[in-house]
């Protein structure tokens, strides 16, 4: 399991691939270094729903799940695929400064304080 922090830059709708099998794909930039990394991700069936109160330009906590399979082409040649399995989706809520409360002050029993 990995984890990743950055901005939700694009959001694609639910692709229906067959009856029993649907994905959605969203890109993610980590601007966590000096060089921004610009990720593809895909949800698959119940979580392709997680995206649905996202938008562009939202902050994101992303889980997911590093996966790989062999595929050989007609030819005879073995590809490799790579995917970033996305599976827990989290909006960063923007943490401001705690306010100063004023305190109100009771004269009306005389005491300074």
């Amino acid at each position: 399991m990995f984890e990743i922090k950055g901005s939700l830059k694009v959001m694609n709708e639910t692709n229906v691939i067959s009856d029993k099998f649907k994905k959605r794909e969203f890109v993610l930039v980590d601007d966590s270094t000096e060089y921004p990394q610009t990720l593809q991700f895909q949800l698959t069936q119940d979580n392709c729903s997680k995206l649905d109160n996202c938008q562009a330009g939202d902050r994101l906590l992303v889980k997911f799940n590093l996966r790989g399979r062999e595929w050989t082409n007609p030819h005879g040649e073995v590809k490799v695929f790579n995917s970033l399995d996305a599976w827990f989706i989290q909006k960063e809520e923007s943490v401001s400064a705690p306010q100063p409360v004023a305190m109100a002050q009771d004269e009306s029993d005389g005491l300074p304080f």
